[in-house]
């Protein structure tokens, strides 16, 4: 498993004990600071996959060269 795996399922963990916690009435953490890491986390995400789905860097642009030279872009 690598760092990124192990990070997201930590994540899911701490999502879903608080989750269960909330259910049961205790407020563990404040609905704002979960709405602002949401929104931070969306945007992180986003420029990511915007990154990785383009060719945008120089090992991008090689991949996308060698995919036209085979004819498979």
């Amino acid at each position: 498993m690598d760092k990124a795996s192990v990070t997201r399922f930590m994540l899911l963990i701490v999502a879903v004990i608080n989750a269960v916690l909330n259910m049961l009435g205790y407020k563990t953490i404040p609905d704002e600071l979960v709405n602002d890491i949401i929104a931070v986390g969306s945007g992180i995400y986003a420029l990511y996959m915007g990154w990785k789905n383009n060719y945008l860097s120089k090992k991008g642009q090689k991949q996308k060269e060698v995919l036209e030279k085979h004819g498979l872009s």
